[in-house]
């Protein structure tokens, strides 16, 4: 287990593998990017959850496959206990249970390590600018209207109660004692998840599917 502190103006990443040498190789991949800055590496769920925890990073990267807890279970430890991470799933199987089973679990990416064009760097960006990354190798349908109801976070929901209430983001942020920016994204996250893309559409959405009560 391994951490090296953080890093101002960049975003901070946690790399979770079991397997020393892809760890090393994925590590290559997101430092050449300057914007990126890798910040500790695990090799198991415990070791994760515990340096995610330590060392606050931005965006979790964990291995979907590891002996132990699996990196599903990490993920829900991770986000129970850091509501306001980013945790992008890697794994070499394209089975869409599994994929569902990142989303349920609050991953906010699923991304194939044998992808010929695998894009790590910029999936991590986009991860963090709100963007539920799937990998274009995985061929099923992406969930229709309504179907990640379940699938928002405690904080999400949170934050969708407070767009219905008629909050601003500034309103909102100062409420829960988080950024703006932070604020921004969870909105962005919500409305990429219900397939809806203006407040007032969102608003009435959340309303008819019973996840705001109207004041």
């Amino acid at each position: 287990m391994s951490g090296d502190g953080t890093a101002d103006g960049r975003i901070t990443v946690l790399l979770v593998d079991d397997h020393a040498l892809v760890r090393r190789g994925f590590r290559r991949m997101l430092e050449d990017d300057p914007e990126i800055a890798v910040v500790g590496e695990g090799g198991t769920a415990d070791e994760a959850v515990a340096l995610s925890a330590r060392l606050a990073p931005d965006v979790v990267v964990l291995d979907c496959a590891m002996p132990g807890d699996n990196g599903l279970i990490a993920a829900r430890r991770i986000l129970r206990d850091r509501p306001d991470a980013v945790v992008l799933m890697l794994s070499m199987h394209a089975e869409e249970t599994l994929v569902r089973q990142a989303l349920d679990a609050g991953a906010r990416g699923y991304i194939l390590k044998s992808a010929l064009d695998l894009d790590l760097a910029g999936a991590v960006k986009r991860a963090v600018a709100g963007e539920t990354v799937l990998d274009r190798e995985l061929a099923f349908p992406e969930p229709r209207r309504g179907e990640r109801d379940s699938a928002l976070t405690p904080r999400e929901m949170q934050v969708l109660g407070l767009i219905c209430a008629g909050r601003s983001s500034r309103e909102i942020a100062t409420e829960l004692n988080l950024s703006v920016n932070t604020v921004s994204v969870h909105r962005a996250n919500i409305m990429n998840a219900l397939d809806v893309h203006k407040t007032a559409e969102l608003v009435a959405y959340a309303i008819r599917r019973g996840l705001v009560t109207p004041l």
